[in-house]
């Protein structure tokens, strides 16, 4: 799998449309990972870990194989041109403190995790995060 071309431009649009208040957004580059990921591992979701061994890293494995429970909170889906969106879900606790920030997906080089599945490409997932608008704030029921 060749690798993705890395940029380090933050401004990223999120894949929601304009109308749509989303609490999280991927980059193209990040998309066109996770659409080459999908090839090989099938369907894809992501956990936004809680910040340990990991350092609060976005996780991404095959679909099913991280189970979430009552504990966990579905944040939004990533649109990055499959048929199947990418869900993100993060601990409650920890969305807690993040309920205020809209979180987009992004891909640096480097090794990251070693259980998110793009740790065996040379690239890891991270996060860029900016506080929500009022209007965004204003959309969530929170």
């Amino acid at each position: 799998m060749a690798t993705p071309e890395i940029t380090s431009d933050t401004t990223s649009p999120s894949t929601a449309p304009e109308d749509v208040h989303s609490r999280v957004g991927v980059s193209e580059p990040a998309a066109g990972l996770l659409r080459d990921l999908t090839k090989r591992h099938g369907p894809l979701m992501f956990h936004q870990s809680g910040g340990c061994c990991d350092g609060s890293s976005p996780m991404c494995f095959p679909d099913g194989e991280y189970l979430l429970g009552d504990g966990d909170v579905h944040l939004g889906d990533l649109d990055v041109g499959l048929d199947r969106a990418v869900p993100v879900y993060m601990s409650r606790s920890q969305f807690a403190y993040w309920r205020h920030t809209h979180i987009t997906i992004d891909v640096v080089k480097g090794r990251g995790a070693g259980f998110s599945v793009e740790a065996p490409e040379g690239v890891r997932f991270l996060i860029r995060s900016r506080l929500l608008s009022e209007a965004e704030s204003a959309a969530f029921d929170d």
